[in-house]
């Protein structure tokens, strides 16, 4: 099950967004298991980076690192490690992540939801035993899966965030719930929320980033960016850059 929305054409962006000075920072759409394609973006990034000169750099995941793509465990392992290249690594919880973190719990009733919405790959990509996997019960899946996902994985993407604010920019992992302040905007609505966000076209009071509801192609309006292209069908993962009020996107070509 997924969920893409068809691109359509956006008003122009006439507002004036920005990071601090001095301040650089690339944030990475959904990456949904695809680690060959994080590894790729993550060369581009670099690349870029070097290009550019001397910056403080941050770099923000949007969320959904896991499921639907084949190597979930790899992209969770690559996550953490990036800290050591980029010290200001953020991650942003998504609601794959929390589906997951839910499953681990031994509730069979979370791992059947969370298996229905595409962690059956995630669990494959921990199990390293397909035959052994195949011929698992739910419940043995429940009580097993938890031993076979690294306490390292667990902690790190437990640890992540709801909500981050950079200058001018805000970044979600799904969008929020407008006319609500940021301070009491529900996880629920961070992590799930569609329809009531992508169609307003209000002033949030900044810029929103976000991932979550996969486009063709980036998607800018006025109050939004959505930069979840789908990356685990269509091989595009996607970046964005913003450097004071300059914005442009790194994307892999697979």
């Amino acid at each position: 099950m997924f969920w893409k929305r068809k691109s359509k054409t956006a008003p122009a962006i006439h507002s004036s967004f920005a990071v601090p000075d001095g301040r650089r920072v690339y944030a990475i759409g959904d990456i949904h298991g695809r680690d060959d394609l994080f590894a790729e973006l993550i060369g581009l990034i670099r690349t870029d980076n070097i290009a550019r000169g001397h910056a403080d750099v941050t770099l923000i995941l949007l969320g959904d690192l896991v499921d639907r793509g084949p190597h979930s465990a790899e992209v969770v392992e690559r996550a953490i490690g990036l800290k050591e290249e980029f010290p200001d690594t953020r991650l942003l919880i998504g609601n794959h992540e929390e589906c997951f973190l839910a499953a681990l719990t031994g509730d069979v009733r979370r791992l059947r939801y969370f298996m229905r919405i595409g962690g059956d790959a995630t669990v494959r990509s921990y199990w390293k035993d397909e035959s052994g996997f195949l011929e698992a019960s739910f419940e043995e899946v429940a009580k097993h899966l938890p031993g076979k996902v690294p306490v390292e994985h667990v902690r790190f993407l437990g640890s992540g965030e709801d909500v981050i604010e950079i200058g001018d920019y805000i970044f979600v992992h799904a969008g929020i719930r407008p006319g609500v302040s940021l301070e009491k905007q529900s996880l629920g609505d961070l992590r799930w929320i569609r329809e009531e966000f992508l169609d307003d076209e209000r002033d949030h009071g900044a810029m929103v980033i976000h991932g979550h509801t996969i486009y063709d192609d980036v998607c800018e309006w006025p109050n939004r960016i959505g930069i979840d292209t789908g990356a685990y069908r269509s091989g595009i993962l996607t970046a964005i850059v913003l450097e004071g009020a300059e914005r442009s996107y790194l994307k892999t070509n697979s």
